[in-house]
């Protein structure tokens, strides 16, 4: 069967209530705080995982900072990659996503819940208003994701290039970095079949603003990039 379709048949009987809840968040994120709209993210993704057969391995959960605003860069492969994160990161983040996932139902929602940002990668002008407004969130002390290969990998475990440009938000908020390093997170809406699968997260040590500050744009890429590879190579 379907994993998706897994997912939504042995949580038929929440979905309902919990969907409805999950809009009321987004059509009026200010009304509610942010731990409660995100906890709520956090029990859906919870129960869709443990009814997907999928068994979710955090590690270094100790490097997630607890107070300021701070940035994670992660590896990218698939829309399972956001779920992943979010279930295992109790901070709230929102996260920088392509324009077109907000005109699928359910990930529009968790859009505007979290407050996160669709991205033109076809427009230079609003790409650039929306880092804009990423350093502005983080400088108020909110924590945004960002998958610098800009698109999945469709390779596996294999890392694409890291971009430079997706860095320079960090730069000008001066705030720390949590690399992660997401491992077989492909293999559970990317493959067929829904038998149980390990989807391993690891949170590197954060890179504090102070060790980055001198590095231009592609040297800090390439040293997330690096940092990221070794642990998901070593596995």
């Amino acid at each position: 069967m379907n994993r998706l379709a897994l997912m939504v048949i042995k949580n038929i009987f929440a979905v309902p209530g919990a969907y409805i809840k999950l809009c009321k968040h987004a059509k009026h994120p200010e009304k509610y705080p942010e731990i409660e709209r995100y906890r709520h993210l956090q029990y859906i993704f919870k129960k869709a995982n443990k009814a997907g057969n999928i068994n979710l391995c955090a590690h270094g959960q100790e490097n997630i900072p607890t107070e300021g605003g701070f940035m994670v860069y992660a590896n990218h492969q698939g829309l399972f990659d956001i779920m992943a994160i979010a279930a295992t990161c109790d901070i709230p983040l929102g996260a920088v996503l392509k324009k077109e996932l907000y005109d699928i139902p359910f990930m529009k929602q968790i859009v505007d819940t979290t407050q996160s940002f669709p991205m033109d990668r076809d427009d230079i002008r609003q790409s650039m208003v929306v880092m804009q407004k990423v350093t502005e969130e983080v400088k108020k002390g909110r924590n945004y994701l960002i998958f610098p290969e800009g698109t999945r990998s469709k390779l596996g475990n294999k890392l694409l290039e890291f971009h430079g440009g997706s860095f320079k938000c960090a730069y000008k908020a001066k705030a720390p970095i949590v690399p992660v390093a997401l491992i077989d997170c492909f293999k559970v809406l990317d493959q067929k079949g829904s038998k149980p699968v390990d989807v391993q997260i690891h949170y590197l040590e954060p890179i504090p603003y102070e060790e980055y500050k001198d590095m231009k744009t592609v040297e800090l890429a390439q040293m997330v990039h690096d940092r990221i590879e070794k642990v998901v190579s070593a596995q």
